[in-house]
């Protein structure tokens, strides 16, 4: 028996519920060439490889990537695993998004600002109100 014919495997919808996805949206990262399932008649057959693709797919996703910076990366890693030029490509989409979650946190704490100036106009012009009354 060879290493491969001994690999854990699974089914899209053990995949699925582990990742707590849909079925659909594994088709969807097959059909963009993210996962690459084997095929026993209309059955697809997801090895380890896949399982860690889709980890990485998904962690990728909650970082801000997307899925064609993710594309990339495992295209770079495919083609080299042991890349510097995939890690410097890591480090700079790394910088990119952490440049942009800057700005949106910069943008709400203007907002929060906005706000609590508008909540103080507002308590103060309906205190002035009451005591009118």
């Amino acid at each position: 028996m060879t290493n491969q014919e001994n690999e854990s495997t699974y089914t899209i919808g053990e995949l699925a519920r582990e990742f707590d996805i849909t079925p659909r949206s594994i088709r969807f990262y097959e059909e963009q060439s993210l996962l690459s399932p084997k095929r026993t008649g209309q059955n697809r057959i997801y090895c380890n490889k896949d399982r860690v693709r889709l980890k990485l797919i998904m962690r990728g996703k909650r970082l801000g990537f997307s899925l064609a910076e993710i594309k990339n990366l495992f295209e770079l890693y495919d083609s080299n695993p042991n890349s510097s030029v995939q890690l410097q490509t890591m480090l700079q989409l790394t910088e990119q998004k952490r440049a942009v979650l800057r700005q949106q946190l910069d943008d709400i704490q203007m907002l929060m600002n906005e706000l609590d100036e508008v909540e103080t106009r507002c308590r103060e012009e309906l205190a002035d109100l009451q005591q009118g009354e």
